[in-house]
């Protein structure tokens, strides 16, 4: 049913029950309906009407645990919210390979940030450079005064850079590097900008436009490496087809999303379970593939023994405080099994997970194809929204699987005859 006019005078004001109810009413929502809606788990309804707007409930996904990670010597086990099959088993099986390797190596740089001011209608651009480089201890001691906890433990705004954008003429944009140390950075960098502006304004004798944190993070980046053994990933040939399938993804671009996207699909699982912001994520990784011209983030070689190698530059900015991963207590659970101590910590073994996920692809390509096992998995999702039975779903995905039409009507279909209510025709 669509909705016949989307506009509900002062529908933020409402309380979360009567938000649902008018939707309920617009849309014809039944009452089954709205009391699945009114069911949101561990996560209150007053909590989340205080996170964001317009909360008329929750919704859950799948928390799973990637166990057999081990980085830089010590063993995790992985938190990880995802709907996509075959995702937590391709990860917990290659951790499970590079652990023979001897695990992950892994290295987070400093958690440094951009902030950046647009400068318009500046005058001279370069006489604005050499005054705003001039100033660059006041301008930073005014950042600072953001952020006294920051400040007082050495951290905050570092450096100063001045950057003309070519095509943009009388414009300078200044960017503010920011040691965040266990924060994402967000709202102290976006406070930094705002304070720090008039300043610059006076400084250029132009006007300020934007004053934001950039999500593009050069100097905070995290990299990883691991060493898959030949005999363990299927021999020779297996490994050769790994390497030639990066080689695709370092020359073609449609190649590469899709290769960066599986990457994603690891990273981004572990971000969700611990409510650190993926969409920030997903636009700092594919922005940084494509300094240059878009290409892999992962590398692979064979060493001399024809083992393969592979390794991961990754742009990570995540944090273990701030935002909202404290306010959810799934998410602070989530984080308690992980045990990340701090966020290059945590970057190290995002950038482990990324690699790990993306080696379990490749691998499927390169040997069986992805198909044979992802849509065993998506079978099982099949025949859940068919309708089985958590007893039915194994049966059900099995017969869709042996006869290679996985679908909602023949899943159905399947359903009626275990029941009793078919021919057993398999048209």
């Amino acid at each position: 049913m669509a909705v016949r006019d989307s506009r509900i005078s002062g529908f933020f004001r409402l309380t979360p029950v009567e938000r649902l109810r008018k939707v309920a009413e617009l849309v014809g929502l039944t009452e089954q309906e709205v009391a699945t809606l009114q069911m949101t788990g561990s996560m209150g309804i007053d909590v989340a009407d205080k996170l964001v707007e317009n909360v008329i409930s929750t919704l859950e996904m799948p928390l799973s645990v990637a166990p057999n990670f081990r980085v830089n010597g010590k063993d995790y086990l992985v938190p990880m919210a995802i709907e996509e099959p075959s995702v937590v088993a391709a990860c917990s099986n290659a951790a499970r390979i590079a652990r023979e390797g001897g695990g992950f190596r892994a290295y987070a740089t400093e958690p440094l940030m951009y902030g950046q001011v647009q400068v318009i209608g500046v005058p001279d651009p370069n006489v604005a450079r050499v005054e705003i480089l001039s100033r660059k201890s006041e301008i930073l001691e005014l950042a600072n005064t953001a952020s006294q906890t920051l400040k007082s433990r050495g951290a905050g705004a570092r450096d100063l850079q001045v950057r003309e954008v070519p095509g943009l003429e009388g414009q300078v944009v200044v960017h503010l590097v920011v040691d965040v140390m266990d924060a994402m950075g967000a709202n102290v960098i976006n406070t930094m900008c705002e304070r720090v502006a008039p300043l610059i304004e006076e400084v250029t004798g132009g006007r300020v436009n934007l004053r934001i944190l950039g999500n593009l993070t050069p100097l905070r980046t995290a990299y990883a490496w691991a060493r898959f053994r030949k005999e363990l990933i299927g021999g020779e040939e297996v490994v050769n087809g790994v390497v030639e399938a990066w080689r695709f993804a370092q020359m073609d671009i449609f190649r590469a999303a899709t290769h960066n996207k599986g990457i994603m699909n690891g990273i981004d699982a572990v971000l969700v379970a611990t409510l650190n912001d993926w969409r920030a994520a997903e636009a700092n990784a594919h922005a940084y593939a494509a300094i240059g011209g878009y290409r892999s983030l992962t590398r692979y070689s064979v060493d001399s023994n024809g083992n393969l190698i592979g390794s991961i530059e990754v742009p990570l900015a995540v944090g273990v405080v701030g935002g909202t991963t404290g306010a959810v207590e799934k998410a602070r659970i989530a984080r308690k099994i992980l045990g990340a101590s701090d966020a290059r910590e945590l970057a190290c073994i995002l950038a482990s997970v990324g690699l790990a996920q993306n080696f379990a692809a490749l691998r499927a390509l390169a040997d069986e194809g992805i198909q044979r096992g992802h849509m065993s998995l998506h079978a099982r999702n099949v025949a859940v929204t068919a309708g089985a039975s958590p007893p039915e779903v194994d049966a059900v995905a099995k017969r869709l699987v042996e006869e290679g039409r996985i679908s909602v009507s023949r899943a159905r279909e399947i359903l009626q005859e275990m029941r009793g209510g078919g021919s057993g025709n398999n048209k």
